[in-house]
């Protein structure tokens, strides 16, 4: 196929400078870039493999002969999408707006690539939490099927973004000034109420919902049963905003129809796509958010029986919440895309 043209819609914010780094990395193919934000942003000036662009500003006549849309996310999504797909645009969207939408695949490659094919224009890419865990339990779950989960989530705060990374940075630096820290983003910006984040823990990510569970915990459950494809899963989520500025870290029980040994989990770990096993206690290794940031992969230590369920395993999982987690599972949509020939 021959080269595709190709927006970055949100390309000033953290995932959208993600894409650019990616597409540089992997020497995606390209024909015509087209670098898109908001009005605010319009007018910047980015450099993508030595050519610098202007940031120009998203309209739906944006979209005109764009092959693919990759969206970092965000409101403007549900307006926006739409209105590239009637263009022909594929768009591959990292917001949650079309994550549920039956007509809509929501796809981690390595899982569930084929569901790429029933696209109409538009492909969800998963929340970054599930697609860090599903990582993790895909290679457990083709061993034995899975009836059972519980996580607790430790999410760096580039999951809020851009802003969340510069809050972090902006308290810690107030904090050791002996200043008062000033929260104007975490838990959630459209709350009232904010908390600071450097040298915290804060059990809320999203808004809380009728259920007592927040949006982002019940995004791992509903999601996970879509990619899947068994909605049968018990699935218990508790999301956790940390003080680390990349790469979320997953505690994971997992519990399984038949009983599977850790060397089996290891081993079929191991032989994954984009999974990289780390578990070696006795010498100290295991993955932690620091060295798993920038890295492709999701990276799996702590692997162990359950001390009372021989069907139940224990994991810990980090993954990059910028790369595998957002911007490089998007483009890895597209490149099985261009691979397998499932543009418009």
């Amino acid at each position: 196929m021959k080269k595709p043209v190709v927006a970055i819609l949100g390309a000033t914010g953290a995932v959208g400078q993600e894409f650019i780094r990616l597409i540089e990395e992997r020497q995606f193919p390209y024909s015509k870039l087209i670098l898109l934000a908001s009005s605010r942003s319009a007018g910047k000036k980015m450099s993508v493999n030595g050519h610098v662009y202007t940031v120009e500003e998203a309209t739906p006549e944006s979209f005109t002969g764009v092959d693919i849309g990759l969206f970092a996310g965000g409101a403007i999504s549900k307006t926006l999408a739409p209105e590239a797909a009637k263009r022909g645009c594929v768009v591959i969207d990292n917001s949650s707006a079309f994550r549920m939408d039956k007509t809509v695949p929501l796809v981690i490659p390595e899982i569930n690539a084929a569901d790429i094919a029933m696209h109409q224009g538009i492909i969800a890419n998963p929340n970054c939490s599930t697609i860090i865990m599903l990582m993790a339990l895909k290679p457990i779950y083709d061993l034995s099927p899975i009836t059972k989960i519980i996580v607790s989530t430790y999410q760096a705060v580039s999951g809020a973004g851009k802003e969340g990374i510069e809050e972090l940075e902006t308290e810690v630096k107030d904090f050791l000034q002996g200043k008062e820290m000033q929260a104007h983003i975490l838990p959630t910006k459209s709350l009232d109420t904010h908390y600071p984040i450097a040298f915290n823990l804060i059990p809320h990510i999203d808004v809380f919902l009728d259920n007592d569970y927040s949006k982002e915990e019940m995004k791992m459950v509903h999601e996970t049963h879509k990619i899947l494809h068994q909605d049968t899963i018990a699935i218990t989520a508790t999301t956790v905003r940390v003080p680390v500025f990349r790469s979320h870290a997953e505690s994971i029980y997992v519990e399984t129809e038949e009983p599977v040994s850790v060397e089996a989990v290891r081993q079929a770990l191991d032989a994954f796509p984009g999974v990289q096993v780390e578990d070696d206690p006795v010498h100290m290794k295991y993955p932690m958010p620091l060295y798993t940031s920038e890295k492709y992969d999701c990276y799996v230590g702590r692997i162990r029986k359950d001390l009372y369920n021989e069907k139940a395993v224990n994991l810990w999982v980090c993954g990059d919440q910028i790369r595998k987690g957002a911007a490089l599972n998007a483009l890895q949509i597209a490149e099985y895309m261009l691979a397998h020939d499932l543009l418009l």
